[in-house]
């Protein structure tokens, strides 16, 4: 694991996976993870993408072994787009592939939106509504929760919805306790603003070929639901898979892995 120092406050870690033939220049995957999780949250994509392209995997700002950030930190969706930006500047890739799982999807999204430039394709999987109605009411009780018991209280709360009623009781534990070992201080910031996002009006900027992974159940929505504002992509594709997880890149991480190489063979420009 390497880190990279973005002043004038964050210390970001990542991972570079490359494991294609040693004579080929292999296209770069970014990947963006959820909330209340780190870059180790892919690591069962890894084995795939990683045998045919680079594969970069950041801590966000705020999460894993990047440093976190105070309460009062001026969150923004354009401000975590510059932080990937100077990371693949850093690593002197200019054009990628980017995948965004749940609240890394609604930032892939406005990425890709806001940064055309830099995109070959875009995949979300498992990813929140462009706006979640009713969010941002619910976030003085949060916050009320994350200062009283922590934010492993908080995942264990909804890890059912998250990972559907086919997962392992010893995964259900395992992600319980991963994501538990977020800053409360980051958390109390992320959630009043990032997680509460609205990007309605960056779906229709986004120029990539974009794919949409989601469940026939997923508690982020209904499949009309979420083929709603997936059509509002105007060249995207949307995968809809067995199960009612919402976590589809954890529940479903082989399948979707596989859908993802699929789609980035098929509709890669460049």
């Amino acid at each position: 694991m390497a880190r990279l120092h973005i002043p004038p406050d964050l210390d970001m870690h990542y991972r570079v996976d490359d494991f294609t033939d040693p004579w080929r220049q292999p296209q770069t995957i970014l990947m963006l993870h959820g909330n209340a999780e780190s870059g180790l949250a892919w690591h069962a994509w890894v084995p795939q993408l990683a045998r045919k392209y680079r594969v970069v995997r950041p801590d966000m700002r705020g999460f894993g072994d990047s440093a976190p950030m105070p309460r009062d930190y001026p969150w923004s969706l354009d401000g975590l787009t510059q932080d990937f930006c100077q990371l693949m500047d850093h690593l002197g890739i200019e054009r990628f592939h980017l995948i965004g799982a749940k609240i890394g999807g609604t930032i892939a999204r406005a990425f890709a939106a806001r940064r055309p430039e830099r995109l070959v394709t875009l995949t979300v999987v498992g990813t929140p509504p462009p706006l979640r109605v009713g969010a941002a009411e619910k976030v003085p009780e949060l916050i009320r929760d994350f200062e009283t018991h922590g934010v492993e209280f908080w995942a264990r709360q909804n890890m059912g919805n998250r990972l559907g009623s086919a997962f392992p009781p010893e995964g259900v534990e395992w992600w319980a306790k991963f994501m538990g070992r977020t800053a409360v201080s980051t958390q109390l910031g992320f959630m009043g603003t990032i997680a509460c996002a609205d990007i309605r009006a960056d779906l229709p900027k986004i120029r990539c070929p974009t794919l949409v992974i989601t469940t026939e159940q997923s508690g982020l929505g209904s499949v009309e639901e979420m083929r709603a504002w997936q059509q509002q992509i105007p060249d995207s594709e949307l995968l809809v898979l067995p199960g009612d997880s919402y976590h589809v890149a954890a529940t479903h991480a082989d399948r979707a892995a596989e859908a993802t190489l699929d789609f980035i063979a098929r509709r890669s420009r460049g």
